[in-house]
């Protein structure tokens, strides 16, 4: 693996394995950081992945063993669309679980996609800092995914937006038909305590082992992920893992 004592690996069957090993984790993070702090906060991400856990949290005996009164949500990135629209991060959370869950109005900090990119990432980013208290804002849970160009939230490869250092959201502008985006910055992704990545299907197989194993991470936006003060965990299912050299196998 890359040799970051930060970094973990593990490695599941398939993608409902690894979406229970990911619902296990939030719900014993979730506890564990309310019983000291008196609140979690999380960072949800978009994608087919993370749906498996979403659905699991919104059910028995998931939904039951998560404090949500003390649980705050907000988002890694967001596509600039209604938050009823299919392509909604948002609306993806809330049809899984946030519909099913004791989940205070108060406590779900979504990005405004209806608004204009430029608009929804200061008011997004108004947001944090009140929350946060001001400074970069310090998750207890970041949840992210890695696309098959290593991307990872909506920073893109060779994208200006890697090199921001002081703001913690920005619109993200692309040419159609993709849509543009919020996403949160680097310094906000690298202040987080716990990063869980999660990554599935074979054709994220290339990309993993270029982030996990190659020599060269600094060229995908997920690699440089790295925590100061935190630690990164991948879940990836076998598919995923295939061009691995020393897959770790839960």
């Amino acid at each position: 693996m890359t040799g970051d004592p930060g970094l973990q690996v593990r490695t599941f069957q398939d993608r409902e394995a690894l979406s229970r090993a990911a619902a296990d984790l939030f719900v014993s993070l979730s506890q564990s950081t309310i019983a000291a702090q008196g609140r979690f906060a999380v960072a949800l991400s978009g994608g087919s992945t993370p749906k498996g856990l979403y659905t699991l949290l919104g059910a028995a005996p998931y939904r039951e063993a998560v404090p949500w009164p003390r649980v705050h949500l907000f988002w890694s990135d967001e596509r600039c669309v209604p938050q009823d629209h299919p392509e909604s991060n948002y609306k993806l959370a809330y049809d899984a679980f946030l519909s099913k869950v004791s989940l205070p109005s108060e406590n779900i900090h979504r990005i405004r996609g209806e608004e204009e990119p430029g608009k929804a990432a200061r008011v997004y980013e108004d947001d944090l800092r009140r929350f946060f208290g001001g400074g970069v804002p310090v998750f207890d849970l970041l949840l992210l995914g890695a696309g098959e160009d290593g991307h990872t939230a909506s920073l893109f490869p060779g994208s200006p937006s890697l090199h921001e250092t002081t703001r913690v959201a920005l619109p993200v502008y692309l040419e159609r038909p993709k849509r543009d985006r919020v996403t949160l910055t680097l310094p906000v992704l690298n202040r987080a305590a716990h990063v869980l990545f999660l990554a599935s299907g074979r054709a994220k197989a290339d990309v993993v082992s270029e982030i996990l194993e190659g020599g060269n991470v600094q060229r995908y936006p997920a690699g440089l992920v790295q925590p100061v003060n935190g630690d990164v965990l991948w879940l990836i299912d076998r598919e995923a893992a295939v061009k691995l050299r020393k897959p770790v196998r839960t």
